[in-house]
């Protein structure tokens, strides 16, 4: 079974108070993987980088074990399964129809391998690579701030997803992209 939806929820929203009520909405939520963004791990990582003056190579497995990092806590936080690597994923949505949202765990070893290795790909761009690797017909990026726009090189321009993500989403144009700022998405739901 693939996955119908994938939700990347930004790591921005790490040290939001909306946090706990926006797992419980995701959780009623059935056949959705949660891609994570690298939140206060991958800030680390970009800490430790200007330190201590590694390559981007470097950075990027790094920032994707940062995304594991943060999943395995929206994990713990929700009591979301989760799955290392996009081929575990794979395996474990086809063996459980209807499952609640499993938590992707990124292993740089074996996820990703064509995405460039760079800051100008952050996890808006890796979920969108997820959401094509699953057959997924759509991915929402939950962000923590108002989206003022609706077209991808905008929302790039103005930092809201990252620079390759409009090209990506061409060349995955069988993954509709929604763009989804959580506070209004959550007042939303709760009307």
């Amino acid at each position: 079974m693939n996955a119908t939806v994938v939700v990347k929820l930004g790591g921005s929203l790490a040290e939001s108070p909306r946090l706990p009520r926006l797992l419980e909405q995701l959780a009623r939520t059935p056949n959705l993987v949660i891609a994570p963004g690298g939140g206060p791990f991958a800030d680390a990582v970009r800490r430790a980088q200007q330190e201590r003056g590694f390559d981007d190579g470097a950075a990027h497995d790094m920032a994707l074990l940062a995304m594991a990092q943060f999943g395995r806590v929206l994990a713990a936080q929700a009591g979301f399964r989760v799955a290392w690597s996009a081929a575990r994923l794979v395996a474990e949505l086809a063996r459980n129809d209807l499952h609640a949202p499993l938590v992707w765990l990124p292993d740089p070893a074996v996820d990703a391998p064509e995405v460039e290795r760079s800051w100008r790909v952050t996890g808006d761009s890796l979920a969108l690579w997820l959401a094509h690797r699953l057959g997924a017909r759509r991915l929402v990026l939950l962000k923590s701030c108002p989206i003022p726009a609706t077209d991808l090189p905008s929302l790039a321009e103005a930092g809201i997803v990252d620079e390759l993500f409009p090209r990506m989403a061409q060349e995955y144009a069988n993954v509709r992209v929604g763009v989804v700022d959580a506070g209004f998405h959550l007042e939303l739901l709760s009307g």
